[in-house]
């Protein structure tokens, strides 16, 4: 490539399992629907659109195994299509309400338009099957896949049992593997959380390379001479790339970020909310609670309660100044970074919660399209590129000891540990410490035990998701988190006995089974350290 510099675009695509087949319909699977329609098609949708109109460049998506977990389910799917068409009744009946109202009746009918392509595109492009998208925009370069911890465990957290850390990464390469076709080049530790004792199992699994933030990288020993444009590799030989601190503040920043520009839509209003209650109870919580439905009037306008009508022309026109800003403050980046790193190209690595584009920053997907249109339109000083290729053009780098970090609050492990959910971490461990000597007793086990042993493992890891803790420490749907933790570490417990008096239930082991079923091939040999995938 001619271009001065390289812009790492790298999105990490993440849900909790929320799979509940003994409810109809249960409030917390609405985060998998709502990502689908708000993220996950409308960022296929504009990759297609690039790879249609042959504009070059890359972005990085990390997909994690709860996630594609989710998406391959067809009970989930099902849902989702049944979510969709009650959303499209509602936003036909919202087009009727409307009609003699001037400010919201254009919003109505853009959500009623977009609805039905959202759902034209689920069923005649994708025919319900979004991976097999993700599969082949990989296949003509047009994203590179990443995979995370199996159940985007917290790993810093678990790193004093490596075989812990261990069975977390093996598992999820070989869901990566069976749902995606191919071996990931990299990973998405979740968090960005780094502690030296991962390094050994990404070595192992013959990992490329991973993401850190800024001071994950800047404060490795000796101090890297590239800062985070370019990366560093471990002492284990895989490479760390490091966010750039200035491109994640024009979109992450809560006060000069683009998303929170008066022009875009506000999040928080939204008819669920707004309207009578008896017009909208169809559309609400089992329970009779309010809920969102995603159809949204207004736009921020400021931080007051006053909220003018959104109007979607405007907001799209002022995406795309963003995206033009964002291109070309990049693009004088790469310029001055490549005055002071001679022989090198200057790689800007902007990593970003995926469901910010569309579900948080409505208007985040056409600002990604057009950051890489106006990427494309800059080829002599700007290119789009995954942290593979980059490694491949430029494979020598310093060596240096990185130290515990992550991307969470205050940059270490606060947000995970702390006086909301401390009292989970002994339960995990002496988890942890059962499951590892269950698969040490049991080598090779078959039908009823092998069942029970990958079930446990299952559990084990759902209880280790770092979401439980996350949604402790911010104080969202706490009971749930508590609940989910809960459920999974007593499942575990219990079958942890059934082993260890040699008597397994087997109803109690199919319910399981039934209600978690993630990771069909799911092997409790991955706790063992003399473990390969086969």
């Amino acid at each position: 490539m001619s271009a001065r510099g390289y812009i790492g675009l790298v999105l990490h695509a993440h849900l909790p399992f929320v799979r509940h087949p003994e409810h109809e319909r249960f409030l917390e699977e609405d985060w998998l629907y709502e990502a689908i329609s708000e993220c996950y098609l409308p960022l296929l949708d504009l990759l297609e659109r690039l790879e249609d109109g042959r504009v070059p460049g890359c972005i990085t998506l990390s997909l994690t195994p709860t996630l594609l977990s989710m998406l391959a389910d067809e009970l989930l799917m099902r849902r989702y299509l049944a979510h969709l068409e009650r959303l499209l009744e509602l936003s036909a009946l919202e087009v009727r309400r409307t009609r003699t109202d001037g400010r919201f009746h254009p919003v109505a009918r853009m959500y009623a338009s977009r609805l039905k392509r959202t759902r034209r595109l689920f069923l005649e492009r994708y025919r319900g099957d979004l991976l097999a998208g993700f599969r082949r925009l990989e296949g003509c370069g047009r994203v590179a896949l990443i995979t995370s911890a199996a159940t985007h465990a917290y790993l810093p957290l678990l790193a004093h049992r490596p075989l812990a850390v261990a069975a977390q990464i093996r598992t999820a390469l070989q869901v990566h593997r069976r749902l995606l076709g191919r071996a990931p080049a990299g990973i998405w530790l979740p968090e960005c959380g780094y502690h030296p004792a991962v390094e050994p199992v990404l070595r192992e699994c013959a990992l490329r390379y991973f993401c850190l933030d800024a001071h994950g990288v800047l404060h490795a020993s000796p101090a890297p001479r590239f800062g985070v444009y370019a990366p560093v590799y471990g002492p284990q030989g895989v490479a760390a790339f490091g966010r750039d601190l200035h491109s994640s503040r024009e979109v992450w920043s809560a006060e000069v970020g683009f998303p929170g520009d008066p022009l875009y839509r506000e999040f928080y209003r939204d008819i669920g909310f707004d309207l009578d209650v008896e017009y909208v109870r169809p559309w609400m919580q089992a329970t009779g609670a309010r809920k969102a439905t995603g159809i949204k009037y207004h736009r921020i306008t400021g931080p007051g309660q006053d909220k003018q009508p959104y109007q979607p022309a405007l907001a799209a026109r002022r995406a795309a100044e963003h995206a033009a800003q964002f291109a070309q403050a990049r693009a004088a980046q790469v310029e001055e970074l490549a005055r002071w790193m001679p022989g090198r190209r200057p790689l800007v690595l902007a990593p970003y919660d995926a469901e910010l584009f569309g579900h948080w920053w409505f208007e985040g997907p056409l600002f990604l399209e057009r950051v890489l249109r106006e990427v494309a339109a800059r080829p002599g000083a700007l290119a789009a590129l995954s942290p593979d290729t980059y490694l491949d053009e430029q494979p020598s780098n310093q060596q240096v000891e990185l130290h515990l970090s992550s991307w969470g609050d205050r940059g270490y492990s606060e947000m995970w540990l702390n006086e909301s959910n401390d009292w989970i971490y002994n339960h995990l461990d002496h988890a942890s410490a059962a499951m590892l000597a269950l698969a040490a007793d049991y080598p090779a086990a078959e039908g009823l035990p092998r069942r029970a042993l990958d079930q446990a493992a299952r559990e084990l890891m759902l209880a280790q998701a770092s979401d439980w803790a996350f949604i402790m420490r911010t104080g969202t749907s706490v009971g749930y988190a508590v609940r989910r933790t809960v459920e999974h570490l007593e499942a575990f417990s219990s079958l942890a006995a059934m082993l260890r008096g040699g008597e397994i239930a087997p109803a109690e082991l199919a319910r399981l089974e039934q209600s978690h079923n993630l990771f069909p091939g799911m092997d409790y040999r991955c706790y063992r350290p003399d473990w390969r995938p086969g």
